[in-house]
């Protein structure tokens, strides 16, 4: 394939926004809450230990520690140095030999063919230029090797959540919207010229918290880069509409009535075998 190409001076400052984004607010913390959705997609997988694995925007190791548990090969990237290095304390912590590097989706450090298996779960659906992500999965993944994505979609409680967050405080227009990776059709003709065998199917993702509508907001005002971000940019009426709004949304989504909140998000697992060139 060929090489990616340099990025403008607006895509880079673009790119840069976009880092700051993910280390704003501790992804860290915020994903300990995620876990057992991420779990139950990782489970499904069924990747047999010594398989190649690339996780790719792998935030503080969520499923790049669970992998080499299970004998995975696995490597881990990410664009938020601040996740990187949880990540890799996380794994010498457990004496787990796992390669994680900080890095761009879009220009993986890597050579052709060098996994078995390339991953992301809700990730690499945020990089501004999608074409580049799809046709990076495709160069490291092998021949007969799978590719597999699960990206949050437009109706879903999250999808929700950003149509939110883009009416308070607009997305750059340099990029397509990332929940364009939540449509089926868009995935197929992003993916389909690289892959063989392409499926996608539906899923909802449990997001569980010990704690009401109210306080899951301040959570991820607080920790969750992209609503921290927004929330900083807004003056103090924008800020209490902002919040205002985001409690409306997980207060109606909730199934819980026992002052924790349970809400279903909807995403799609897309899975494709890479196909010979």
């Amino acid at each position: 394939m060929d090489p990616t190409p340099t990025p403008s001076p607006e895509i880079s400052n673009l790119k840069a926004r976009l880092k700051a984004t993910w280390e704003a607010g501790d992804y860290g913390i915020f994903a300990k809450h995620l876990e057992k959705g991420a779990l139950e997609f990782f489970d499904r997988l069924n990747i047999a230990p010594g398989n190649r694995l690339l996780d790719l925007a792998c935030g503080a190791g969520q499923l790049t520690i669970p992998a080499a548990r299970k004998g995975i090969e696995v490597t881990g990237l990410d664009l938020a140095a601040n996740l990187v290095e949880q990540a890799r304390s996380r794994a010498k912590a457990e004496g787990l030999q796992i390669q994680v590097d900080e890095g761009d989706a879009e220009d993986l450090p890597y050579p052709d063919s060098s996994f078995d298996v390339v991953m992301s779960l809700i990730g690499v659906m945020f990089a501004p230029r999608p074409e580049l992500v799809a046709k990076e999965m495709a160069r490291v993944c092998r021949s007969g090797g799978k590719i597999v994505m699960g990206n949050w979609t437009p109706e879903g409680h999250v999808g929700q959540m950003f149509k939110i967050v883009g009416k308070h405080v607009p997305p750059p227009s340099l990029m397509p919207s990332p929940l364009l990776w939540g449509n089926e059709q868009t995935c197929r003709q992003r993916l389909g010229s690289f892959l063989s065998d392409l499926q996608i199917s539906r899923h909802s993702y449990p997001l569980d918290f010990p704690f009401p509508p109210e306080t899951v907001v301040d959570f991820f005002i607080e920790y969750y880069g992209p609503t921290n971000r927004a929330y900083a940019q807004l003056n103090e009426q924008g800020r209490d509409q902002f919040r205002k709004d985001l409690i409306d949304l997980w207060q109606r989504n909730n199934v819980a009535a026992n002052g924790t909140t349970q809400v279903p998000s909807e995403y799609i697992v897309v899975t494709g075998i890479r196909a010979h060139d």
